[in-house]
């Protein structure tokens, strides 16, 4: 009956390690696209790490992603999971962002977010 005990804590043992070993595996993974995600939505004119990070967390992990989105809807949920209301100026870049990802020609002027503070984009979701 010892015996029988032992082998079995020894498969849980290897179980768990090996379980420990895959989380790593993939959480590592998770970082690197991550990464490589903050580092695509960088291009847009206007966005930085941190805009980068928020985009990120809202879902979005490419700019092909923004295509088409409404900005202000994206603007509302970083409020809503930040729980604090975003400087106006965020809703600026993300009016850019969704112009840089959804037009295939673009207006030079259109292309510095401070140039959306008047403007809504017009393709909403």
């Amino acid at each position: 009956m010892d015996v029988n005990i032992n082998v079995r804590k020894i498969h849980l043992k290897a179980f768990f390690q090996f379980n420990a070993v895959i989380i790593n595996i993939v959480e590592d993974d998770m970082m690197l696209n991550k990464a490589e995600s903050i580092k695509d939505l960088k291009r847009i004119p206007g966005v930085g790490k941190s805009i980068a990070e928020d985009l990120y967390s809202l879902g979005y992990s490419t700019i092909a992603d923004l295509a088409g989105e409404n900005p202000e809807k994206i603007y509302e949920s970083l409020n809503n999971i930040t729980g604090k209301i975003q400087d106006r100026c965020v809703l600026y870049v993300f009016r850019c962002a969704v112009y840089f990802a959804t037009e295939k020609d673009y207006e030079p002027e259109l292309l510095k977010w401070w140039n959306w503070k008047n403007k809504e984009y017009p393709g909403k979701k």
